[in-house]
C-alpha cells in the first residue's frame, strides 16, 4: 500500500482585503488568499473586518483557514473597516448646501477614533456668490487644524492630485455628506473602481445610497476603502467626558482652564470660552460642541443583548 501524501499546510500573517459571502481574502507576501474563518469565532464574538492582521492556514491560493485577529488599532462600522489611517471627508458647497454641524460631526467621529481627517470640499464652481457660507471661511475655521483641499467639478485635477499624495502607506476611506460626489471623487482617483453613482433626488435633496461589499485596493502606494462610508453620525457610544477631547483647538487651550476636567460650559476661568469670545476658536465649532454635549446627555440608554 502507497503512503498517502499530505498537504504541507503554512501559517502565514496577513491583512484581510475583501470579505464577501463568508469569504476572506487575505493578502500576503505579494499573493492573495481565499479563506474561511474557523467556526470558533461566532463563538468568541468576533467579526474580521476588512483591513485586519491576522494569521491564517493554507495549501493552496484557494483553500486555507483564517486563525486569529490580531488587535486592531480602531474600527468602523460604515464601512466596516478596521485599522484606519486616515478618513477623506467629502463635503458639498451646494447641492446639498455646506454643513458646519455634520463635518464637526465626521470630525469629531475620526479623532475618536484616532484617524487623520482630511477635509475636501466640492462643486465650488457652483457657487453663486449669494451663499451663507464661503470657502475662504471654511479655510479660516479649519485650516490650521486640518488639510482642506478645495475643488472644481471642472478643474478638479490639480485637487486630486493634491489628495493623492496623502495616500502612500496609509489605509484611506472616503465619507461626507449624501449626495457631495464621494463615489463620483473615487472613481476620479482611480477609473479602474467604476463605482456606482446616483445623481442627487432633487425631491430628497440628499444623494441615493449605492453602497455594495468593502474592498483595500492599493492605489499610490497605499490601500483606498473602494466603498463611500457614512453620511450621518450619532454618538452612540462617546462619553462626555470623551467629547472636549476630540476638538484640538479644546485641547490645546484646556491646560489653561481653571478647573482640571473642565467641560467648557458653565465652568468660571475656562480657556476655551475666553478663546471663543475673541475669536480665536471659531463659534461654530463651540457651539456644535455645546449641541454634541447636549445630544449624550440626553440619549436613550443603549441595552446590549447578553
Amino acid at each position: 500500500m502507497k503512503p498517502t501524501k499530505t498537504k504541507e499546510v503554512a501559517f502565514l500573517k496577513g491583512q484581510i482585503r475583501k470579505a464577501l459571502s463568508g469569504f476572506y481574502y487575505i493578502y500576503a507576501d505579494g499573493q492573495t488568499y481565499q479563506t474561511r474563518a474557523r467556526g470558533n469565532f461566532r463563538n468568541r464574538k468576533i467579526t474580521p473586518l476588512v483591513g485586519d492582521e491576522v494569521m491564517f492556514e493554507s495549501d493552496s491560493l484557494i483553500d486555507g483557514y483564517l486563525l486569529e485577529v490580531f488587535p486592531r488599532h480602531n474600527e468602523l462600522v460604515r464601512p466596516p473597516v478596521a485599522n484606519v489611517d486616515q478618513g477623506v471627508i467629502v463635503m458639498s458647497m451646494v447641492e446639498p448646501n455646506f454643513s458646519y454641524n455634520l463635518l464637526d460631526r465626521f470630525l469629531v467621529t475620526l479623532e475618536e477614533k484616532e484617524i487623520t481627517p482630511i477635509i475636501y470640499l466640492t462643486k465650488i464652481d457652483l457657487l453663486t456668490g449669494d451663499e451663507t457660507v464661503k470657502v475662504a471661511d471654511i479655510q479660516q475655521v479649519y485650516g490650521e487644524l486640518y488639510s482642506v483641499i478645495a475643488a472644481t467639478s471642472t478643474g478638479d485635477e490639480e485637487a486630486v492630485r493634491e489628495l493623492e499624495q496623502f495616500f502612500p502607506e496609509r489605509l484611506t476611506v472616503f465619507m461626507g455628506q449624501s449626495g457631495a460626489g464621494k463615489s463620483t471623487l473615487l472613481n476620479k482617483i482611480s477609473p479602474d473602481l467604476q463605482l456606482a453613482t446616483n445623481e442627487i433626488s432633487e425631491a430628497l435633496g440628499r444623494g441615493k445610497h449605492t453602497t455594495r461589499h468593502v474592498e483595500l485596493l492599493p492605489l499610490f502606494d497605499g490601500l483606498v476603502a473602494d466603498t463611500p462610508g457614512f453620511s450621518s453620525i450619532d454618538f452612540l457610544e462617546m462619553e462626555t467626558t470623551e467629547l472636549p477631547k476630540q476638538f484640538p483647538e479644546f485641547v490645546k487651550a484646556a491646560h489653561l482652564c481653571k478647573f482640571r476636567e473642565c467641560m467648557h460650559r458653565k465652568e468660571p476661568g475656562c480657556e476655551v470660552k475666553a478663546l471663543v469670545e475673541t475669536g480665536e476658536i471659531a463659534q461654530t465649532r463651540y457651539d456644535n460642541y455645546l449641541q454634541f454635549l447636549s445630544e449624550i446627555e440626553n440619549r436613550k440608554p443603549m441595552y446590549k443583548k447578553k
